[in-house]
């Protein structure tokens, strides 16, 4: 079944296409991952669906309830964590989620037991009587996450909620995503971090409010033309430049201490690396061919959307 559908919806700002015809569809229990860098359109597609903002054209329907002729029945079904916190700061963990258990209409008698189970599942259980404002980032956003699924919704959407905090936050922000699934809630994450995207089920790569691939991680990554070459040189920014200058700034990826390189010769563009890069002092310790990531993609399609 599907719990979210989209049908060519789109939202302009002006001039601005914020939303460009986007359609797609996320199966019920189910992560898909709207994946793209600021200002490809994410957070205002999470706002369409939410029934924050109202699409200029299109359609969407959550849990089967149409985002603008359903808005306020559609809001007891989906849960919502911002990009900005909506938590009080002055208010403790415990006052913050009752305050939300009471817009959502949970009645006191239920709400305590589901209260329970939520801190215990998010490890804020030692933390429940601290202050909003004097918990950490990775703290926060599990606050928040907590407060948005008190009510029991069917479908959460978070909006980059990871991002900003530190991997071990991120890492059981994960872990707390995955015991939700076995649940059967059905999640729709953006996130700029691509390796976040290698984590759900399906994935959809945005860019200026156009949808550029959608499907597995596998299926997107085949849609990656040519050889990834992984390259580990000394001083790796000034191999990196010397590599653009040689093949072309779109073929050309640093990654930590390694450079990716693009290619449908695998077996020349080895020699010619170790050519540019020995010819200008450089060691080569190591150059292979491996699997592409999604990021690999996102470059590569991107770089075929300006074209040459």
């Amino acid at each position: 079944m599907e719990a979210i559908k989209i049908s060519h919806l789109t939202k302009t700002f002006g001039d601005l296409r914020a939303v460009d015809d986007l359609t797609l569809s996320v199966s019920q229990g189910e992560i898909f991952g709207l994946v793209g860098p600021d200002g490809a359109g994410k957070t205002t597609t999470l706002r369409l669906l939410t029934a924050i903002l109202n699409p200029t054209s299109g359609d969407a329907w959550i849990m089967n309830k149409h985002i603008v002729r359903e808005a306020e029945a559609l809001k007891e079904e989906i849960g919502y964590l911002s990009q900005r916190s909506g938590l009080y700061p002055d208010l403790t963990v415990m006052e913050n989620i009752h305050f939300y258990a009471d817009i959502y209409g949970v009645p006191r008698r239920s709400r305590d037991p589901k209260i329970d189970e939520l801190l215990s599942f998010s490890n804020l259980t030692p933390f429940k009587n601290r202050l909003a404002g004097n918990l950490s980032g990775g703290m926060k956003q599990k606050l928040g996450l907590v407060c948005a699924l008190i009510h029991t919704p069917k479908v959460l959407f978070l909006d980059e909620p990871t991002n900003g905090v530190d991997p071990i936050s991120r890492r059981d922000f994960w872990r707390i995503l995955y015991q939700l699934l076995r649940e059967k809630v059905t999640i729709f994450i953006s996130t700029a971090y691509l390796d976040e995207a290698e984590r759900c089920n399906r994935v959809g790569l945005i860019h200026k409010g156009r949808l550029l691939a959608y499907g597995t991680p596998l299926e997107v990554k085949k849609l990656m033309q040519g050889t990834i070459l992984e390259v580990c040189p000394s001083e790796p920014r000034k191999a990196t430049t010397l590599l653009r200058q040689r093949f072309g700034a779109g073929l050309v990826s640093l990654f930590g201490d390694r450079i990716h390189v693009v290619t449908q010769e695998p077996d020349r563009t080895m020699v010619q690396v170790k050519g540019v890069l020995t010819g200008a002092g450089l060691k080569v310790f190591d150059i292979r061919s491996i699997e592409p990531t999604l990021e690999d993609v996102f470059i590569s399609v991107l770089a075929r959307e300006k074209g040459p």
